[in-house]
């Protein structure tokens, strides 16, 4: 028998940029190679292309798949992955170039390569590449989410990527029943905040938009376009919402990209009645028309750094009557975590003080503390630990938790690090 090396490139005690390898003597696998979205995008360690036997993606989030492209400058990797994940990676990754060209070392011409190399996996299905198997469990995160799950050298290995154990409206929880583990690479980004409990979210929230609009006031959702967005339209079609709900930016082709592949929601029925309810944005004089009516907004971008949204929340945040209502997380030093933290938003070209009413609505997709604590004490044998994909201490206090209460031998790593199995 011999080790397995797993060897961490990004989202090391950070969230973004995630990149992890797995490598036997013969073979090495790359888990994401994410992009960290701040001012200018920030890349993983670089890594050799030739060095690479395979790349496999967890999910569609820039974060986790943003700077895949560099792989195919010049080769061509297979990548491993879902259809719904491709088809909401080109997308993404096509917004992304098309805001950030500037900084980034590919173009359309490497997405589309990538998009030629990508392998379609369903779930529970064995591959193998060289002396390596894996197949993919369900995250539960977002549509196409999936765990990777890696068997070499008589050892297993599990990758948690983003997940989450907490039945949605659009999705079933991740179930974390894989058998005995010898290695987990799990994420850590709430590992010290709890989230609502989901039916109290969901009322408290559509209570909110009731409210709003019965005043003749428009609630703004900034909200992530994949996921996020389509969440929303199912929890306000499952409580009867009453008023117009208006559907925006990059949320309207992500929809439509999840009407085809219905096998990945959880009750594609319910999300179809939802999403052909809700009125989609063809053009400007809906956008106008949408700001001055009574009803909810859901656009992008859900930390109002780019999107529809910047335009509604010029015209929403200037009426008293109307919110502006936060759903997504919100990175410290954007748009949206300003607003939260100190009631202030560019508008018309100067920062100014937003009249409407703001509030934090915590529809997460990733396990709360509790949750995490949960999937950590439902894994099989007695895996190491390595906690990544973590901000402010996140990884480092997980890592704590899991050597201190359940005295598993845990680690958070920095990127850089190789450890043998």
């Amino acid at each position: 028998m011999g080790q397995l090396e797993i060897g961490f490139l990004g989202g090391t005690r950070e969230v973004g940029r995630i990149a992890v390898t797995v490598k036997t003597e013969k073979t090495r696998l790359l888990l994401d190679y994410g992009a960290m979205l701040s001012h200018e995008p920030g890349f993983p360690m670089h890594i050799p292309p030739k060095d690479v036997d395979a790349i496999i993606l967890s999910h569609s989030h820039l974060d986790h798949s943003g700077a895949i492209p560099i792989f195919y400058i010049q080769g061509k990797k297979t990548l491993y992955t879902n259809r719904v994940t491709t088809e909401l990676n080109q997308l993404l990754i096509s917004d992304f170039i098309h805001l950030s060209s500037y900084y980034l070392p590919f173009e359309y011409l490497e997405l589309k390569s990538m998009m030629n190399c990508s392998k379609h996996l369903e779930f529970n299905t064995e591959q193998k590449v060289g002396d390596m198997a894996f197949q993919f469990k369900d995250a539960g995160h977002i549509p196409g989410s999936v765990q990777p799950l890696i068997e070499a050298e008589g050892k297993r290995v599990l990758f948690t990527g983003d997940f989450n154990i907490t039945e949605t409206r659009l999705l079933g929880g991740a179930k974390m029943d894989y058998g005995d583990l010898d290695a987990v690479i799990i994420e850590s980004t709430y590992a010290t905040e709890e989230h609502t409990e989901r039916k109290k979210l969901e009322k408290d929230f559509v209570d909110a938009c009731t409210e709003v609009a019965e005043k003749g006031g428009t609630v703004l959702v900034p909200a992530f376009g994949v996921g996020r967005s389509q969440e929303l339209v199912c929890v306000l079609a499952a409580h009867h919402f009453e008023y117009p709900i208006v559907l925006d930016g990059m949320a309207r082709e992500v929809s439509r990209v999840m009407m085809s592949y219905p096998q990945f929601l959880k009750d594609p029925r319910m999300f179809m009645d939802a999403v052909h309810s809700a009125n989609w944005v063809e053009g400007w004089r809906d956008r106008r028309k949408a700001a001055k009516s009574p009803g909810v907004i859901i656009s992008p971008a859900g930390m109002l750094k780019g999107g529809p949204a910047m335009f509604y929340i010029s015209k929403i945040g200037k009426k008293s009557n109307s919110a502006v209502f936060l759903v997504s997380y919100q990175i410290p030093g954007t748009p949206g975590k300003e607003l939260l933290e100190k009631g202030i938003c560019v508008i018309d070209g100067k920062m100014r003080k937003v009249k409407a009413r703001v509030q934090h609505f915590d529809f997460s997709s990733h396990c709360g503390a509790s949750e995490l604590k949960e999937a950590v004490k439902r894994l099989g044998g007695n895996p190491k630990i390595f906690v990544v994909h973590g901000a402010e201490g996140n990884c480092e206090y997980f890592a704590k938790w899991a050597k201190d209460e359940l005295g598993r031998e845990a680690t958070a790593p920095r990127a850089g690090d190789t450890f043998k199995i």
